[in-house]
């Protein structure tokens, strides 16, 4: 009897050593795994291939349904880009298919705000070896880029897409089509900023110049208009001569010998 109790004793803990490890086993499990609705990109991981590759658009492919494509400038929400020097974007794409999506380039170009048929300047494409989005889920891409630092300050229109392919089909999504602004390096010292502070200077002197002289023609015409005062007993020296002999003469004469 005292066998069978131990006998059972020993079942029994081996039965609740096994329930413990088997859950402790799904805890660890449920830590580890990502949430499969959203897939964590970076660069490494994505092989990022570079810029040395050949045009994959050109428009020629449609988006895919089911694929929505955003965009964003985290470090540049201006959208303010220095000529000849690199900026960032980041493309998030969606996945509400039931087939994943390989990632195989973006690509963007630069154009005339007023006529895209004007191509300004063609950017960098970058390839991707292993990107991919999983049904149902989302992730973002990184693409850098520099406009021509010959490119003459200005607003111009940037088209950004991406290129995927699903079940071996070809895409093509837009990402962004809208304006950014671009500038000279060197900032305040720029030759346009210099040209306008020049051109501030000589307007403001030509202003001062007018006011000067509006202020002397006005001086001038206040003094011809004041009126000369001629006292009882000072004449002007030229008024007396013009009246020497006359009527006016004598009876001036006559009346300065009265009061005498």
């Amino acid at each position: 009897m005292v066998e069978k109790g131990k006998m059972k004793f020993r079942v029994f803990s081996i039965l609740v050593l096994l329930i413990f490890t088997s859950s402790c086993l799904q805890v660890v499990r449920s830590e580890s795994e990502p949430d499969p609705d959203v897939v964590e990109t970076d660069g490494g991981d994505l092989g990022i291939v570079g810029e040395d590759i050949q045009d994959f658009g050109g428009g020629s492919f449609s988006p895919a349904p089911g694929v929505e494509t955003i965009c964003v400038f985290p470090k540049n929400p201006s959208k303010l880009f220095v000529a000849g020097e690199e900026g960032e974007l980041l493309v998030g794409i969606k996945n509400e298919g039931e087939s994943s999506v390989n990632i195989i380039a973006i690509q963007a170009s630069v154009h005339l705000p007023f006529d895209h048929q004007y191509l300004v300047q063609n950017l960098s494409a970058q390839a991707f070896n292993n990107a991919s989005v999983p049904p149902y889920a989302q992730a973002t891409f990184p693409y850098i880029f520099a406009v021509s630092k010959f490119l003459q300050p200005g607003a111009f229109d940037l088209v950004g897409t991406i290129v995927y392919e699903i079940d071996q089909n070809p895409y093509q999504s837009t990402f962004y089509n809208g304006t950014i602004e671009v500038t000279e390096a060197g900032g305040l010292l720029s030759v346009e900023s210099v040209f306008l502070f020049c051109l501030g200077i000589a307007l403001l002197g030509l202003l001062g110049f007018w006011i000067r002289g509006q202020i002397k023609n006005f001086s001038k015409k206040t003094k011809r208009a004041s009126k000369v005062e001629v006292g009882t007993g000072t004449t002007d020296a030229s008024m007396d001569e013009w009246l020497q002999g006359t009527a006016y003469t004598q009876s001036q004469s006559s009346k300065s010998k009265k009061k005498k």
